[in-house]
């Protein structure tokens, strides 16, 4: 008989068995309060008529008004540059026509190295 699975099995229930923990029961909780009985049952009382806080919609009602500190048409306004302005989330926000910035460089010192470098070449390709 092949003893190594049965000493495989024990060393693993061996292993289980350390490990195992079990939760101490400690009693019945004692709270501690300073309020009167009789104040614990009108506080009871109270919030038994009041309106349930986690009822579904509980707070979706409609919002109160708040006071404005920014005049109508100007509110206006800026949605209306907003609506114009496009989706400025939009895959091709940015890609609008590239700015041309002018460069550091004189455009004719740019044109004379051009034709410099141009009659090199060409001279060079002649010899």
């Amino acid at each position: 008989m092949n003893l190594s699975p049965i000493i495989a099995a024990a060393a693993l229930s061996c292993l289980f068995a350390v490990n195992a923990n079990a939760e101490q029961y400690h009693g019945v909780l004692q709270f501690k309060s300073t309020a009167s009985r009789a104040e614990v049952q009108a506080q009871a009382l109270a919030t038994s008529h009041a309106p349930d806080p986690f009822r579904e919609g509980a707070y979706a009602g409609v919002a109160p008004a708040l006071g404005g500190q920014i005049d109508k048409t100007n509110v206006h306004a800026q949605a209306l540059t907003a609506a114009r302005a496009g989706n400025p989330f939009g895959d091709s926000a940015g890609a609008g026509v590239a700015s041309v910035f002018p460069g550091a460089v004189d455009r004719q010192a740019v044109r004379a190295e051009a034709r410099a470098t141009a009659a090199r070449g060409v001279a060079e390709a002649l010899q």
